[in-house]
């Protein structure tokens, strides 16, 4: 195939200076990704997050998440749902990418599989679509077309776990199980390429490109050279260093956002961050925006809810409690008798026996291999803080370490990410003694809206929901959200016209653009 041969010249040329303007894609794309754990295609396993892009070509769900991220018919053409009985009706005249017929019956039996795995005591691995557990208490065929699924949490946030890809029956132990997508697998030599050519069996219009070839590379390092030498023609990158590439004109930079969710965890079970007013006087002192831009260098997508800027399910109507003001921030401690009284550049007061105490506290971080952005960002926020009066060190720490002072509560300030989940529910973290309320923050209040909104069975309450969490979530302050990291698509063939780029969903967009 002369992609292949395109490929091999490329790749004995010297370097070569990028001046032509980016173009659409035409009948064929190279893509450079990192990959050194998959060594076949098991889209129910998943174990790289790259793959997840390709497999998210290849196989479909009953639902999608479309743009405005809200859920979408696939391989479903509708539902209803009566009590805790959701009934899915699926298309006329689907097909595998075999030619076998596509039944209610391959999606019950795609969706047991997953819910053995997460439901196994014999394994820690509980599978990356683990999350179907908590939504389906059983699921079953009723008739060809026809899936009823009896949820154990009934609410809408349900839909949102049925974007599962489906396979045969037959094929669930298989690799590279035929799939329902634009794109079947022609070709793979795991660690080299892999070649994705159309599925003629495909339910939509045909794609316009009739090839990607996806070529494998061990480091970040590795994919970034590959595209500078002109190697392949579009990457997947979350390196800081991908900033640079913004500015070019040779190359288009898709930013895509992805479900890291950077936080400060501030401990309501230890001095001094069990006072409210300490803890929003940290929220107005730390400039976010400026972590955002300066150290981040813009690779991140602004929040300052748990929830995704800029969709629906985020409330604007909280700014005003997350601008940078220290001189609120101030009046804050002074009113809770925070002062210098010796001189020494420290706030301090009496504490209830009478002795000295001050704003004494450390934060914990772990780092990722090669990025450090997150260490340097935690001494940003100790030098702002100490610059105002308080007594703010840093101490790095290992992921497994930090992990561990999390659990037990053994921290005031802490640096981490939150994987957030494809379902806009964080009661996770919030709820009252919750496996992520790190912070150990309790409000009753907060508890009850979290658990209301488990019960909205429709996008409009359930956004009114959402709405009220993330103004409680203002008002207590339980922590300090600052954006979702993000990572940038280098490419020279524009191929989607999608609105929203997201991690694991790379391509999207790609089975439908026409030049």
């Amino acid at each position: 195939m002369k992609l292949f041969t395109a490929l091999l010249a490329v790749t004995l040329l010297p370097f070569i200076p990028l001046h032509a303007e980016a173009s659409n894609v035409e009948d064929e794309l190279v893509v450079g990704i990192q990959s050194t754990k998959t060594q076949a295609i098991r889209p129910l396993e998943p174990l790289e997050r790259d793959f997840m892009s390709i497999y998210d070509l290849m196989y479909d769900g009953l639902m999608v998440i479309g743009d405005d991220y809200t859920p979408e018919y696939a391989l479903a053409e509708s539902y209803t749902h009566s009590g805790k009985t959701w009934t899915f009706r699926l298309r006329d005249d689907l097909y595998f990418s075999d030619g076998s017929r596509v039944t209610a019956a391959d999606v019950v039996a795609t969706a047991q599989w997953i819910l053995n795995k997460a439901q196994s005591e014999s394994s820690a691995d509980k599978g990356y679509y683990f999350n179907l557990d908590y939504f389906v208490d059983k699921i079953s065929a009723k008739g060809e077309q026809v899936v009823e699924v009896r949820a154990s949490r009934n609410y809408y946030g349900l839909l949102y776990a049925m974007t599962f890809p489906v396979v045969p029956a037959w094929a669930l132990e298989m690799d590279n199980p035929p799939g329902t997508g634009a794109y079947v697998a022609e070709s793979f030599s795991p660690g080299n390429t892999l070649l994705l050519t159309p599925n003629e069996h495909w339910w939509q219009t045909p794609p316009q490109v009739k090839s990607i070839l996806f070529v494998m590379h061990e480091k970040p390092s590795d994919v970034i050279e590959s595209y500078e030498y002109a190697r392949v023609d579009t990457v997947f990158t979350r390196a800081i260093a991908s900033a640079q590439y913004k500015s070019g004109t040779s190359s288009l930079a898709l930013d895509y956002r992805t479900n890291q969710l950077e936080c400060l965890l501030m401990n309501h079970s230890a001095f001094p961050t069990n006072n409210k007013s300490v803890r929003e006087a940290i929220r107005y002192l730390i400039d976010v925006d400026y972590i955002a831009q300066q150290i981040y260098m813009g690779m991140v997508e602004r929040t300052d809810t748990p929830f995704v800027n800029g969709t629906w399910m985020y409330n604007e109507s909280v700014s005003s409690y997350f601008k940078t003001d220290p001189e609120k921030a101030m009046a804050l401690l002074d009113a809770e008798g925070w002062a210098d009284t010796n001189d020494d550049g420290l706030l301090d007061r009496p504490n209830d026996e009478g002795e000295s105490v001050t704003l004494k506290m450390t934060i914990y971080v772990y780092e990722e291999p090669d990025n450090d952005v997150r260490v340097e960002t935690a001494n940003y926020i100790a030098d702002t803080l100490n610059s105002y009066g308080f007594n703010v060190s840093v101490s790095t720490m290992s992921f497994a370490q930090v992990q561990q002072r999390l659990s037990a509560g053994n921290f005031t300030l802490t640096l981490a990410s939150y994987a957030m989940d494809v379902c806009p529910d964080a009661g996770f973290m919030l709820i009252s003694g919750n496996t992520g309320n790190y912070c150990r923050y309790r409000s009753s209040a907060m508890t009850e809206l979290c658990q209301d909104l488990r019960t909205q069975l429709d996008q409009t309450s359930y956004q009114q929901k959402l709405y009220e969490i993330q103004t409680q979530f203002a008002q207590d302050c339980p922590f300090i959200c600052m954006f979702y990291r993000s990572g940038t698509v280098l490419t020279r063939r524009m191929y989607t016209v999608t609105r929203d780029v997201r991690e694991l969903e790379l391509l999207k967009g790609i089975e439908s653009f026409r030049n």
